[in-house]
C-alpha cells in the first residue's frame, strides 16, 4: 500500500512540475504564409517567347499593389526582355497551371523558362532591375575568382 502512495504522489508532483514548465514557455510567433513560387514556366504560354528573357507579372485586378508592381515591371521591357501582365480574371487558367496563389508575383525567366527570379509582392526598383541584370549576365558583379 505504501508502494502504491509513494508511486500516486510521485506521478502528482512530475503533472505540477510538467504544468508550470508548459505556463512558463512562452508562446511561439504566428508563422507567416508561404506561397510556392513555379521553378519553370512554358514559354509557349506566353507573348514575347522570341526574346531571351521574359519578365511575367501575375496580377487580379481586384489586388492594390499589383498597379505598382506592373508599373516597375514594365519598364524593364527592352528589345530583350519581353514584359507580360497575367491578369486572374483574364487569364485563371495560367494562374492555376503554375498555382499562383498570391499576387503580385513577378517572375523573371530565361530563355529555356527557367525561373531566375522571382518576387512576391512588390519589390524595390532596384531589386527588380538588379534580378534582369542577373539573369541577363549571371556573372556580372561577381569578383573574379583567383587562377
Amino acid at each position: 500500500m505504501e508502494r502504491v502512495i509513494i508511486a500516486a504522489v510521485l506521478v502528482v508532483t512530475a503533472l505540477a512540475i510538467a504544468a508550470v514548465l508548459v505556463r512558463r514557455r512562452g508562446v511561439d510567433a504566428p508563422t507567416q504564409p508561404r506561397w510556392s513560387v513555379p521553378t519553370q514556366l512554358d514559354r509557349s504560354d506566353f507573348d514575347g517567347s522570341d526574346r531571351p528573357f521574359l519578365v511575367v507579372v501575375f496580377t487580379s485586378a481586384t489586388c492594390e499593389s499589383c498597379e505598382r508592381a506592373t508599373a516597375k515591371a514594365r519598364v524593364v521591357e527592352s528589345p530583350s526582355v519581353a514584359y507580360i501582365e497575367v491578369t486572374y480574371q483574364d487569364r485563371k487558367d495560367l494562374h492555376d497551371r503554375y498555382t499562383i496563389e498570391a499576387v503580385p508575383c513577378i517572375l523573371v525567366t530565361d530563355r529555356e523558362g527557367a525561373v531566375r527570379a522571382s518576387f512576391i509582392g512588390v519589390p524595390t526598383a532596384t531589386d527588380l532591375w538588379a534580378a534582369v541584370a542577373e539573369a541577363r549576365e549571371p556573372d556580372l558583379g561577381r569578383p573574379n575568382s583567383p587562377t
